[in-house]
Parts: structure tokens; C-alpha cells; sequence
């Protein structure tokens, strides 16, 4: 491995599952990690774990966990989280049972369903995730009523919401509405964000007076949702996972590298 292939050390102890990568860095700090011997407080030490022994608290690191890629359908009433203190469903839980350990992407709110990707590529996950990245979110919402175009040139425009700025490019779909039981009837609109403020679709669309009550994410980057049946989950292709480094930020092919 050469010298720009290394990982940096945090990296290297998160992936060996024996800390989350906030948890290592921690580890470090405390100096109760070591490098061949050598204990080290340098956050931006890069590593090879095949060839160097890195203990912690003097006992050598297990193994690294293999990198791991999926799309999932995620289904209402599910929490996009890795766990839950309650004992309810999370995304994690949706995952084949010999997978390692990983963390949703981004989060949906536990009444909207669609495309979760998760995996344990923690470089992947906080290049994603920045908001310097503009990662495009895209979203089919099914709205009561009809909205005019001035109503979607203001979503275009943005909205203030509690002392948050809301944007989407809006669009109207083909798919089309149903009836409701007040005589009402609801329409599709295809929303397109490049930020992951909570629950944004459903305030943006409850700002000018059109709530939603169907919303499906159906795009996260360069990874689409297609015909993936709802709780089903699929290990992404290596072009899919080469598009998502791109979309991060990450140089090269390689899941090793940390940008």
C-alpha cells in the first residue's frame, strides 16, 4: 500500500469495529493507541493495517471489517437509525443478518418511505453528508390539492421556516392524484433538495397550504430507488459505489482511501 492509499488512523480503528469514528479519535486523544509500538496522539497519522501493528490498550485491533454497500426500500414506520433505545425498528435491522456494522445516510422521518443507502465507509458517509457537497435529494410527495405555479415558485424561490431558509426545485408529476373523502383531491410533485434539514419537504409543502401525506424518496445522488420493492434491500453495483465517491468528493476508485 502506498503512502496516499494509507488510512488515517481514526479510520483504522472504526473499521476494526471496536469504536465509532468520533469514539476513536477519542481513543487517541487519550493516547491509548499505538503504532508499532509507538503511542501516538496524532489524529492525522495514516496507516496500514495489514502492515503495521495497531493496539489498543495494548492489545492488537481485530481485523478490519470488509467495506459494505446497500440500497434500501425503506418502509413508514421505520426509523432511519442504527439502533433505538426503545426497542422499535430501525433501517440497520432491514439489513442481511452476516452484514457488518453500518449507518444509514442521511435520515427519512419515520412516516415517509424510499432510498436509504448504508454502509460503513465512514469517509463516504461524511463527504455525502456535507453540505459543501450539494448532494442532490430527490423526492415524489403526494399533496392535498392542487398547488399553482406562483405556489411552486415560491418553494423554488425559498421559504423561511423557523428561522430556517427552505429550497427545492419543484416539479409536477404524471403520476396522477386520488380522491379524498372531503371532496378534495391530491396531486404529485417531484421536489429536488441539495440539503437534509428535518422533515424540509413536508414544511416546505405545509408553507403554502398543501399537505403532504405520501412522500417517497426515489433519488440520493447518483443512486436511484427504481423498481427496489418497499423493506427490500440490494448491495450496491462497483460502478454505483465509484458514482457515490465521485458525488462525495473521494479521489480514485478505491473504498480504502480517505479523503
Amino acid at each position: 500500500m502506498i503512502d496516499s492509499d494509507r488510512i488515517r488512523i481514526a479510520v483504522a480503528i472504526a473499521r476494526s469495529g471496536r469504536a465509532s469514528r468520533r469514539g476513536a479519535e477519542t481513543l487517541v486523544r487519550e493516547r491509548r493507541v499505538a503504532v508499532d509500538g509507538v503511542v501516538t496522539t496524532d489524529l492525522s497519522l495514516r496507516v496500514d493495517p495489514d502492515a503495521q501493528q495497531i493496539t489498543l490498550d495494548g492489545a492488537p485491533l481485530p481485523k478490519s471489517e470488509p467495506l459494505r454497500y446497500y440500497a434500501l426500500h425503506k418502509p413508514r414506520g421505520v426509523l432511519s437509525s442504527a439502533r433505538d433505545d426503545r426497542g422499535r425498528q430501525t433501517v440497520v435491522d432491514l439489513l442481511p443478518k452476516k452484514a457488518p456494522r453500518c449507518v444509514p445516510v442521511g435520515r427519512l422521518d419515520l412516516d415517509s418511505e424510499g432510498l436509504i443507502l448504508l454502509t460503513n465507509d465512514g469517509p463516504l458517509v461524511t463527504g455525502l453528508l456535507h453540505p459543501s457537497r450539494e448532494v442532490p435529494r430527490v423526492y415524489l410527495a403526494e399533496v392535498i390539492g392542487d398547488p399553482t405555479d406562483a405556489m411552486l415558485g415560491q418553494i423554488n424561490e425559498g421559504i423561511e421556516d423557523d428561522g430556517d431558509m427552505l429550497r427545492a426545485r419543484p416539479a409536477r408529476s404524471r403520476r396522477p392524484g386520488r380522491p379524498l373523502d372531503n371532496g378534495r383531491r391530491t396531486s404529485w410533485l417531484t421536489l429536488t433538495l441539495h440539503t437534509g434539514r428535518k422533515r424540509e419537504v413536508r414544511r416546505l409543502c405545509e408553507a403554502i397550504g398543501h399537505r403532504v401525506v405520501t412522500l417517497r424518496r426515489v433519488r440520493f445522488g447518483p443512486l436511484l430507488l427504481r423498481d427496489l420493492p418497499v423493506g427490500a434491500v440490494r448491495p450496491l453495483s462497483r460502478r454505483e459505489i465509484r458514482l457515490l465517491r465521485r458525488a462525495a468528493g473521494l479521489a480514485g476508485d478505491s473504498s480504502d482511501t480517505e479523503a
